[in-house]
């Protein structure tokens, strides 16, 4: 959909997940090798058209560590409004997760450099219904680090957004 104005067409941004921001509540690491965590994970979901509202579905995420999967995230289909944005709050608990040297060895490391870095993988369908043409339709992929300080769990800001096809 796009908007006219003289001669310029203006495009509105297709709608976009992101992280706003996260928190390692707990972090727990055993000399036995066993993993624990307790971490707060704040999507958003944002539509910037002007003119219709975003409707997402298949929302699905992973959070993983090292490739060793820690949770699978999901949300039920929802809307945003046009030109408007909602948020998901994420709880993630983990039971102790063992691992292997190789993993045992990258958390060693994080814990002498103070910065332990997660992956967070994931994707939703969304679509624009357009008054005429029907619904626009696209896929959006997230696929980022999440950076916390191993001291207190703080969030490293880094920029998190899908990219959409």
């Amino acid at each position: 959909m796009a908007v006219f104005i003289g001669y310029m067409v203006i495009h509105p941004r297709i709608p976009i997940l992101s992280v706003a921001n996260a928190t390692l509540g707990t972090m727990r690491y055993s000399q036995d090798g066993l993993l624990e965590t307790q971490m707060t994970i704040i999507i958003r979901a944002e539509n910037d058209n002007k003119k219709a509202h975003a409707s997402f579905s298949d929302t699905a995420f992973i959070l993983s560590f090292q490739g060793l999967e820690i949770a699978k995230l999901v949300a039920d289909p929802f809307d945003v409004k046009k030109n408007s944005s909602i948020y998901f709050n994420y709880e993630v608990t983990s039971d102790e997760i063992p691992l292997d040297s190789a993993r045992m060895h990258q958390v060693d490391l994080s814990l002498k450099k103070k910065v332990i870095i997660f992956d967070f993988k994931g994707n939703s369908r969304t679509q624009w219904r357009v008054w005429l043409l029907g619904s626009v339709k696209f896929w959006c992929h997230l696929d980022c680090q999440l950076r916390f300080h191993t001291s207190n769990g703080t969030y490293i800001s880094s920029r998190c957004s899908s990219k959409t096809k």
